[in-house]
Order: C-alpha cells, then structure tokens, then sequence
C-alpha cells in the first residue's frame, strides 16, 4: 500500500471509528455529519468521498462495529490469560453493549436480522463458531466445563440463543437484560462459584 493509500485508509478509519462512538453515545438521528467531521479532523466533503450518504455512513459503522467485537474476541480466546479471565474479558465487554444508546442498538439489531445484509451471520459461522469451539475445548481441557458437554449440543446452544436474539420482539427488550443474561450464559442459573 503507497502513503496516498494509506492515509485515504487512516482517514476512513478515522470517521468510522469517531462516528461509531458518537452513535453508540447519542444514536443516529442526534448526531449531524458536521460533528462527525469536526471530531474526526476532517472536513465534511471528505466523508462524502467515502461515504454517498449519512445512511451509507451508518450502515459501514455497523459493519466497523461487527469486525471490531469479532477481532476483540478473537485477541481474548487467543491470549495468554487464564480461562476465568477470558470469560470474564467475554462478559465485560457484553457490558458495552448495555451502554449503546437505544436508536442505534435498534438499528444494529435490525441490520442483524436483515435477510440480505446479514454480515453477522456470516461472520459467526466463519469466525465465531471456530473460536468458540476452541475456548470450550479449553474450558474442557482445564476443568471449568464439563468435559462430558457434546460440542455439537454447546454450539446449538449458542445457535438457539443467536436466533432467538433476531426476533425483533426479543432484541427490542433485551437492552437492559445484557449483563444478566451473558452472566446466566456463562455461569447458569446457579451463578458464578467461589472458586471460579
């Protein structure tokens, strides 16, 4: 990649990253271009170079917002930390999701259930799946799953609550329940023990 390229991406990484930050805080609808622009260090024409539209704009910070959970998830299961602090770096970082503001968690949601645009889906089955399948493996091997839990039944797990979460009944409700339910997720109904 030549300096031209690279600053253009550096720019583009710029306004997604600023304008994902600004619509989780305030949402969509709140937040004009020119803000955008002004936090980001660049005029407003430059973002209409990249991005046609705010709509355009938004549905990029969608796709930005995806790839940056998955490669967060991915450093976690990858790490050096033992498993506990794993599962604990996994629930923490569920807990941003509580802090979305309401419009743009409804509009990722929506974009999540989205038949034609459905990036999550596919990112789940390429990366997700494979990177779950490797944390358990370890939970197993260590001691804190119950090596007798089939893969198979533990994905379809993840499976059942995946697709219960793109019913937009659910997801329109779920918000507040974030922490909860990532803590029953992990931990059953039983809760976290002492020794974990």
């Amino acid at each position: 990649m030549d300096g031209f390229q690279q600053r253009r991406e550096q720019k583009k990484h710029a306004i997604l990253e600023t304008a994902t930050t600004l619509f989780m805080k305030h949402g969509i609808q709140k937040v004009p271009v020119s803000e955008i622009a002004k936090k980001a260090g660049v005029s407003q024409v430059t973002i209409y170079n990249y991005f046609d539209n705010k709509h355009t704009l938004v549905h990029a910070c969608f796709l930005y917002y995806v790839d940056q959970a998955s490669l967060e998830f991915e450093r976690i299961v990858e790490s050096d930390m033992p498993f506990p602090d794993k599962i604990k770096q996994i629930i923490f970082n569920k807990k941003e999701t509580s802090q979305i503001n309401e419009e743009f968690y409804h509009y990722l949601m929506k974009e999540y259930t989205s038949g034609e645009t459905n990036y999550i889906e596919k990112i789940y089955v390429e990366k997700a799946v494979p990177y779950f399948t490797q944390l358990f493996e370890e939970g197993k091997k260590l001691g804190y799953i119950d090596p007798n839990l089939s893969q198979e039944a533990i994905l379809f797990y993840i499976k059942m609550f995946k697709d219960t979460m793109q019913q937009e009944e659910v997801y329109k409700r779920v918000l507040p329940l974030t922490e909860d339910i990532t803590n029953i997720f992990f931990y059953g109904l039983f809760g976290k023990r002492e020794n974990d």
